[in-house]
């Protein structure tokens, strides 16, 4: 950008998806000290998560996403039509983002999802409205917290999970891609949430359930290859972004659709939670 002698009223176009959408919005935030930038994501993921609110993240080998600006894109264009070129991989990895809304704070989005998620993956209308309702429900919620101080936190749902899986395999696309991580994220705060008898477990069997059916991950035995162990993968949940003076920060859910911030989980709480859930621990009790 600098060697195009680029100027601080040009405008950075990021075509792709999320990873473009991130390196493009972060070097135009930081160029010049501030550049226009339009956004034309072409995932399903980058449409529904990553073009929409002005957060740019870079990962580190210390965690994902732990370096970045927040930069408001004055354009986003969406074209729908681009998705058919997708791998279904990643368009099921994009869909993981769209059920998340649902699971915050809309219900009857996750409802209709459930009858319409075939429709959603064959294209048109149904494809389009479930596109645009998840941008609409990001936006509120940006429109509300644009820095993360509050609310915005609630995106994160599935994330802190999520984000420790990707960084536990290196961030290999080829084992788990970042929706991929989301859902197993998503139904493990369901889980835990229901194992801190804040909600029931019911209402995690239907998320998992909804996982299972669209063709997506759902646990920690779902990644290929082998994963650390439960305390190195809570040592990559305290390097997240949204750890506060040391206490754990989690999305976790009262039920479909009732998602909030809990602040100060106890990592004891995390470690024993994890070592139920991991691999390791469903072998021995299978082997049994």
């Amino acid at each position: 950008m600098l060697a195009a002698k680029l100027e601080r009223r040009d405008v950075v176009v990021a075509l792709g998806g999320g990873v473009i959408g991130d390196l493009a919005g972060f070097a135009a935030g930081i160029v010049r000290r501030g550049m226009n930038f339009v956004q034309v994501p072409t995932s399903l993921l980058a449409q529904v998560d990553s073009s929409v609110g002005g957060k740019t993240g870079i990962n580190s080998a210390r965690g994902k996403n732990l370096v970045g600006v927040f930069n408001q894109p004055k354009l986003v264009l969406a074209d729908t039509g681009v998705l058919d070129t997708l791998p279904i991989r990643e368009f099921r990895a994009g869909y993981a983002e769209l059920a998340k809304y649902g699971l915050i704070d809309r219900p009857g989005f996750f409802a209709w999802l459930e009858e319409n998620w075939q429709k959603v993956f064959a294209g048109g209308e149904q494809r389009t409205e479930a596109i645009a309702e998840a941008c609409r429900a990001k936006a509120d919620v940006v429109a509300r917290d644009e820095f993360e101080t509050g609310d915005r936190a609630l995106l994160n749902l599935g994330h802190t999970f999520g984000h420790a899986l990707e960084a536990a395999t290196n961030y290999d696309g080829s084992r788990l891609v970042h929706g991929e991580g989301v859902a197993i994220g998503m139904a493990l705060a369901h889980r835990f949430s229901a194992r801190l008898n804040l909600a029931s477990p019911d209402d995690a069997e239907r998320v998992e359930a909804h996982l299972r059916a669209v063709g997506l991950p759902w646990r920690m035995a779902d990644i290929p290859g082998e994963l650390p162990d439960a305390e190195a993968l809570l040592g990559f949940i305290t390097q997240d972004k949204k750890v506060s003076r040391g206490a754990l920060t989690f999305i976790l859910t009262r039920g479909v659709g009732q998602a909030f911030i809990a602040k100060d989980v106890p990592p004891s709480e995390v470690l024993s939670f994890l070592k139920a859930s991991h691999p390791e621990r469903l072998k021995m009790s299978h082997s049994r």
